[in-house]
């Protein structure tokens, strides 16, 4: 009975690919292109909503200080979905192959991240949202910064990591050499802008380190997913 279900069990298995369609590189394709929309869904619903907020200064303002006030609720959403995005992504990388598992896991955690930022908003500043004093340290403003700080180094050391996988790929499929040292060099300012920011946020310079360090981070993930989509086997065998 066993080795009838070992049989079947492998017959099932490989159907798709005897139908000539690969349904896990499929899957796997389209985990990865979730790694590509997080971070323009996460930049373009952000930007409109600092735009559109009375008060919020885009120069002085860090963009999680939207989750503040009556409309805070669109940010979490926006943060939520980013990060639930991003985790779905780290899935796919998973999937890829030769991608380094521990890159993989910590870009699962700053999409985590992400989403547990939202739940926890950071304090009120002086300036925003309007008409409430800042200066007053709370829990929750402690556990935003604490979840941020631990998703861009996450991000960030995945990058490191990652560099590896450029490399062997390069040599391999014959792509861009310098891809390697970019993913290095990505997950570099990451960590060193958040960092910067995070002791300047006061400042309109700190508040433009942690820009960099937000851009720097989705513009990664997105060109990490599209080299990982690429390495991933056509779903349609005839095509390989």
């Amino acid at each position: 009975m066993s080795a009838q279900n070992s049989r079947g069990a492998q017959r099932q298995s490989t159907s798709g690919l005897d139908s000539g369609f690969d349904t896990s590189a499929a899957v796997t394709r389209s985990m990865l292109g979730w790694g590509v929309v997080a971070g323009v869904f996460y930049l373009v619903f952000g930007l409109v909503l600092a735009l559109t907020r009375p008060g919020f200064d885009l120069s002085r303002d860090a963009l999680s200080l939207l989750l503040l006030g009556g409309l805070g609720w669109l940010q979490l959403v926006n943060l939520v979905l980013a990060g639930l995005m991003t985790m779905v992504a780290a899935i796919g990388l998973a999937r890829t192959p030769g991608w380094p598992r521990v890159s993989a896991v910590l870009v699962g955690v700053y999409g985590a991240c992400l989403v547990l930022s939202a739940l926890f908003p950071p304090d009120a500043t002086g300036s925003f949202p309007p008409g409430v004093a800042g200066g007053v340290f709370t829990v929750a403003g402690t556990l935003h910064l604490a979840f941020g700080g631990l998703g861009f180094v996450c991000l960030g050391v995945a990058a490191l990591v990652a560099g590896s996988w450029f490399g062997r790929r390069a040599a391999v499929a014959g792509t861009s050499p310098g891809a390697a040292l970019w993913s290095r060099v990505a997950g570099i300012v990451m960590i060193a802008a958040f960092v910067g920011g995070g002791a300047l946020s006061a400042t309109p310079v700190g508040v433009g380190l942690l820009w960099i360090a937000v851009l720097a981070g989705w513009a990664w993930l997105a060109l990490a997913c599209v080299a990982a989509y690429r390495a991933v086997p056509h779903p349609v065998i005839a095509q390989r």
